[in-house]
């Protein structure tokens, strides 16, 4: 069994919240396999507490299996009791609670709360009418965001006001995620991380004994592999009709970037409200709306949209395993290069507000249009360019640009001098500072032996 991993600042959020004094709530949610329910039970390990998971039995069966749970741990000679309204037992936790603070946890809430949402008016009139002088630790936890977001966080929800913290739990970076194969070299971890997202569920079905190329085959092209439907399982959970949004998240998937026409854009604000979408600007010119894209910010639905769905007859065929062979391994790096610019975008972030950097970068980004060119006859010539990552520091005036390669060659004077040259295109006034490679090939001699170490930094894996 794998040990914890991560969730250092949502842990340390939890622990002052359960050491404060008197009635504290939180509310805990994210997309489904993120690590919720792990998390919480991390949390609560040697606590005096009630962890309950809803389902959807309807509200008197959760009821029943609540009173369950509470009476074992709270009143274990009353094992056969039952409360015929949530308010009761509410109202008979409040009156079993001490001088050690109870955590009192319903996960997955939604499954309870959606077909009868009078329950949350209960919670809310028990809180304040007994529990908000009580030393209790309220958690509740869900994985519909619509549902958490509009019905537990909205200032429309009973229970607005009562939260003292909430804490939405998003994927695992990929220093994280590396941890969940530490037998792995760095590319295959980075893989790893690329092809799950940094869903936590994803990365702990990774066994890391086993060949990496061989883990993918057996969670994306098996038919009983996890991974194979989970991208329509996910979307069922937040949509009512997935065909619309299916069609949305193919487009993007095979590059269709640009702006969406209104007939979606409904469907498109929720994907992004959910995670799986982003809406991205040019950096430097977030209101040129030509330069806007939208892009999948969930790298594991980047890759079965890109691979499984024209996979899918062999793999009802039993021969998922040759398909990928030999036309989805030849074709990783590539899909692997937006993944690494977003770690490398990330990692530069981190290390200039850690003041590891030339300046202090407070926002990253990238960068895409034209820049002037001599042709073959010296004639200037504006050609579409692009940098991969461009770090701004308002506070310093200044920015660091790069380059990244998710590529098996090193990364040669030719990319360094048109690095040098695309940021001079840039539409900022701001200096650079910095510029920085990233490579999982390593670097040419000329390179190493070349460049001002003080001006110019070369990373690999092993540095992100």
């Amino acid at each position: 069994m794998k040990h914890f991993i991560g969730r250092k600042e949502e842990l340390k959020t939890l622990r002052a919240l359960y050491e404060a004094d008197g009635f504290q709530m939180a509310v805990l949610y994210g997309r489904r396999r993120i690590g919720k329910s792990t998390l919480i039970q991390e949390f609560i390990k040697g606590k005096n507490s009630v962890y309950y998971v809803a389902t959807k039995v309807g509200g008197q069966r959760n009821l029943q299996l609540l009173t369950d749970e509470v009476t074992r741990v709270l009143a274990p000679e009353l094992s056969n009791v039952h409360f015929q309204e949530v308010e009761d037992l509410l109202y008979f936790v409040g009156g079993r609670t001490s001088a050690e603070k109870l955590i009192f946890v319903i996960d997955e809430l939604p499954y309870w709360a959606e077909k009868d949402e009078g329950v949350l008016s209960v919670f809310q009139k028990v809180i304040d009418m007994d529990w908000n002088e009580k030393n209790i630790f309220l958690i509740l936890c869900g994985s519909s965001l619509s549902f958490m977001e509009n019905k537990i966080l909205s200032e429309k929800s009973p229970l607005f006001g009562r939260r003292s913290a909430q804490i939405r739990l998003e994927a695992f970076d990929y220093v994280e995620a590396a941890e969940f194969v530490p037998m792995y070299s760095l590319e295959e971890k980075a893989l790893c991380y690329g092809v799950t997202g940094g869903v936590a569920k994803y990365l702990s079905l990774m066994d890391d004994e086993k060949d990496v190329h061989e883990n993918i085959v057996n969670q994306f092209f098996h038919k009983s592999g996890y991974l194979y439907e989970e991208t329509r399982n996910l979307l069922v959970q937040e949509f009512t009709d997935i065909s619309i949004v299916n069609n949305i998240i193919e487009q993007i998937a095979m590059g269709a970037t640009q702006e969406k026409p209104a007939t979606v854009l409904y469907s498109l604000e929720k994907l992004i409200a959910v995670g799986i979408v982003e809406k991205r600007n040019c950096i430097g010119e977030e209101k040129n709306r030509k330069k806007t894209q939208y892009v999948l910010k969930d790298h594991m639905f980047s890759f079965w949209y890109l691979f499984v769905p024209a996979a899918a007859s062999s793999i009802e065929l039993a021969k998922g395993d040759v398909y990928y062979e030999k036309a989805v391994k030849p074709r990783l790096h590539d899909f692997m290069g937006k993944v690494f610019e977003d770690m490398c975008r990330h990692f530069v972030l981190e290390r200039g507000l850690d003041g590891r950097l030339n300046c202090f970068v407070t926002q990253t980004g990238f960068w895409w249009g034209t820049e002037n060119v001599p042709d073959k006859n010296g004639r200037m010539t504006a050609v579409p360019a692009d940098v991969d990552i461009v770090g701004i520091s308002p506070t310093d005036h200044g920015m660091v640009v790069g380059e990244c390669k998710f590529k098996n060659s090193k990364i040669d004077k030719e990319v360094y001098e048109t690095l040098v040259r695309r940021a001079k295109a840039l539409p900022f006034s701001y200096p650079v500072l910095q510029y920085v490679f990233f490579s999982l090939g390593g670097y040419s001699k000329w390179m190493e032996e070349n460049v001002d170490g003080k001006m110019v930094s070369l990373y690999t894996l092993e540095a992100t």
